[in-house]
């Protein structure tokens, strides 16, 4: 038997766009994605854009369908602009912050939930996208509280109490490696055949080393071509060895958030990201469980739309 669709959830990041249909009981009713990120598009395309994606799962008649829109839509630069609401904030009411951005003629009435800035001096922030993960986390985890990590090429560190976000800070870990591994005399070091073996190895020591001295990152960093110049450094374990540095040097430069007595600190993404968080993690005697990124995304737009 079909499941009828009540609404649609949709995750339009920067690079991709993915759209979920949901029942009234909340299950998933069809999923879709499109490479039509934000990235690529102009304001007015947009509408377009979504509809051609969804128009087959839904009615051909009768009112238009709810779309509760995150990520990179709500941007300056996307759709609409959706405003930032500031931190210190309760999560739980995204919802009554979204924008409605121009459609025409559109079987969707489609809202965008806006992203969550920091506006103190010297501690200057923003996130779009990641709120309603955080906000996914509270349903997914009921009553956490402490640190939370949402690893990535900008990733996140959130403090939370419950759906309440006190403070957040933003490091460019993942950028930064693809700017080192291509543009860097670094790539030198890095080109020719990954050995995974040697990969995981190179990792563990780079955590450990930028973990311990992640004052010393800028310094740490020419160790990967030395390493290869003079050691003998595979590509696979030069690889690693810097994947790991710029990790540790993350957890190290942000060991003061880590909670004395917090048991667990979520690590929400992808499973192999994650695990080099945990080992780092470990290193410092916390403990990081991996919390689906899809799962939380889902979760916070639906916790989103049912407070509304």
């Amino acid at each position: 038997m079909t499941v009828a669709t009540e609404w649609v959830a949709v995750d339009w990041g920067t690079s991709n766009l993915r759209a979920w249909g949901i029942a009234a009981d909340g299950a998933v009713s069809f999923a879709k994605a499109s490479p039509e990120g934000m990235g690529r598009l102009s304001p007015d395309q947009f509408a377009g854009v979504l509809d051609s994606l969804v128009a087959s799962e839904l009615p051909e008649n009768g009112r238009p369908v709810d779309a509760l829109i995150c990520g990179m839509a709500g941007a300056r630069q996307g759709w609409i602009e959706a405003p930032y609401i500031e931190a210190p904030a309760d999560l739980g009411g995204l919802a009554y912050s979204a924008v409605h951005p121009p459609q025409g003629e559109s079987r969707l009435a489609a809202r965008i939930l806006p992203g969550v800035c920091q506006k103190r001096s010297g501690a200057e922030d923003v996130m779009r996208g990641e709120e309603t993960q955080l906000l996914g986390l509270s349903a997914l985890m009921p009553g956490f509280s402490g640190v939370a990590i949402l690893p990535g090429t900008h990733s996140k560190w959130a403090w939370l109490g419950g759906r309440r976000i006190e403070r957040f800070a933003t490091a460019m870990t993942g950028e930064l490696y693809e700017l080192l591994k291509t543009h860097s005399v670094l790539r030198l070091s890095l080109a020719g055949e990954i050995d995974q073996a040697e990969r995981s190895a190179g990792t563990s020591a780079g955590l450990a080393m930028g973990i311990e001295w992640p004052e010393r990152l800028a310094s740490l960093l020419f160790k990967v071509r030395a390493g290869a110049l003079l050691s003998g450094r595979s590509p696979g374990w030069s690889a690693g060895f810097l994947s790991g540095l710029l990790i540790g040097a993350e957890i190290g430069g942000q060991r003061d958030w880590i909670a004395a007595g917090q048991q667990e600190i979520p690590l929400i993404g992808g499973a192999g990201l994650a695990a080099i968080y945990a080992e780092g993690l470990a290193l410092l005697g916390a403990t990081g469980r991996t919390v689906d990124a899809t799962s939380a995304t889902l979760a916070g737009l639906k916790l989103a739309r049912s407070l509304a």
